[in-house]
């Protein structure tokens, strides 16, 4: 068993404890949190010396591991350009755990995330949660397939419609794909559970999750009008749905909090590289949570390196975003609305042994890093061990 104590503990469910600890099984299970433990001889203990302590934080959108730090064509597996519809593709195939960025994200205190294909297609695969330690993706998976990406706005305009020679050159184009591609699964999952199989369509058969609402239509999109679209949609076919990006959210908060979505808000940080980032701020997180909307905080990495999220959610705090809903941007809200929150984002009893004590607060100390991190209850980095 692995005890830690002496820290200040934040469990995301509410409670916190100023002198805690936090105490994890065999099984890399967490078996109870709370003020005292009675320390036993089968324990191995860290001592945390009044340290903040908290789950590891979950990233909700991002492309690591299918997009490598070195940044060249070789490392860039995230968009299959060879057509616009490929729902067939699955991220699990294309993760690379060997990557750098995972080692950072571990000495950072980002523990999980959910990554896959970027945004060049229309509907371009399904995302995998996975925890970033490993060097083998199938041991690393907490949910495969979590969420199937499609993409409105410029980016599948520019990949595929900028000569005009290939749809979709216009948004319009980009709606009647999805809706197309959403008519024909539906009508193919209800051929197959009437008994009358149709001929197998690996593109209709990757869809059938969604169609079933196992898992939701994840849907790139920045400008106003493009987040309706998804809304419009999704409505249409009865299909889940997350609003990843959500750039203009803050300008129409108030219809936002009517439908119930969540919102992944990011990348934040750095230039407004295209049109429909115009209205890019740390202050759309605080907007929209107080104007009810659920929210996380994303770094879509590689465009903010994957180790900064924390200090993502620290701007967003400074901009408004009351700094305990900060924490759970990063933390319990992703895990929830990624499908994943029975396993990580917070410290309770059965849940995953992921747990970052820190070297400083990273919400209100830029640069601060773990100073000790743990997942699935084995320590995975000591700042101690870089001296």
């Amino acid at each position: 068993m692995l005890l830690i104590k002496n820290g200040r503990v934040k469990t995301m469910t509410g409670a916190e404890f100023e002198n805690g600890y936090v105490l994890i099984g065999n099984d890399g299970k967490i078996l109870s949190v709370g003020e005292t433990c009675n320390e036993t001889s089968d324990m191995t203990v860290i001592d945390a010396n009044g340290r903040l302590i908290t789950p590891g934080c979950v990233e909700a959108h991002c492309h690591i591991g299918v997009h490598n730090s070195a940044m060249r064509w070789e490392g860039a597996d995230y968009n299959e350009r060879s057509d616009p519809l490929t729902p067939h593709m699955r991220a699990i195939d294309g993760i690379n755990p060997i990557d750098e960025t995972f080692a950072l994200a571990i000495k950072n205190g980002v523990t999980s995330a959910c990554t896959g294909p970027g945004s060049a297609n229309v509907v371009g695969g399904t995302f995998a949660a996975i925890k970033l330690v490993g060097k083998r993706v199938d041991k690393m998976i907490i949910k495969s397939p979590a969420a199937m990406k499609c993409a409105f706005g410029e980016n599948p305009k520019g990949a595929y419609g900028q000569n005009g020679s290939k749809a979709p050159v216009t948004r319009m184009a980009t709606a009647a794909m999805i809706r197309d591609l959403l008519f024909k699964s539906r009508n193919y999952l209800a051929a197959k559970e009437s008994g009358k199989a149709p001929a197998f369509d690996i593109k209709l058969e990757a869809m059938i999750p969604v169609i079933k609402k196992e898992i939701p239509l994840k849907a790139h999109a920045h400008r106003a009008d493009d987040i309706f679209t998804a809304i419009r949609i999704a409505k249409e076919f009865d299909v889940d749905l997350t609003l990843d990006h959500c750039t203009d959210g803050a300008l129409i908060a108030d219809e936002l909090a009517q439908e119930g979505y969540p919102a992944f808000i990011g990348p934040s940080f750095g230039s407004k590289s295209k049109i429909e980032l115009s209205n890019k701020s740390f202050a759309t997180p605080g907007i929209l949570h107080k104007a009810g909307v659920p929210i996380s905080i994303i770094t879509d990495a590689p465009v903010i390196p994957l180790e900064h999220l924390p200090m993502c959610a620290g701007f967003a705090a400074a901009e408004g975003l009351p700094y305990e809903e900060a924490w759970k941007a990063i933390t319990i809200n992703p895990a929830e609305q990624i499908g994943i929150g029975d396993r990580v984002g917070s410290l309770a009893p059965g849940k995953d042994g992921d747990v970052v004590i820190w070297c400083d607060d990273p919400l209100t100390a830029i640069g601060a890093q773990a100073f000790v991190t743990v997942v699935d209850g084995k320590v995975v980095y000591r700042a101690e061990d870089e001296k």
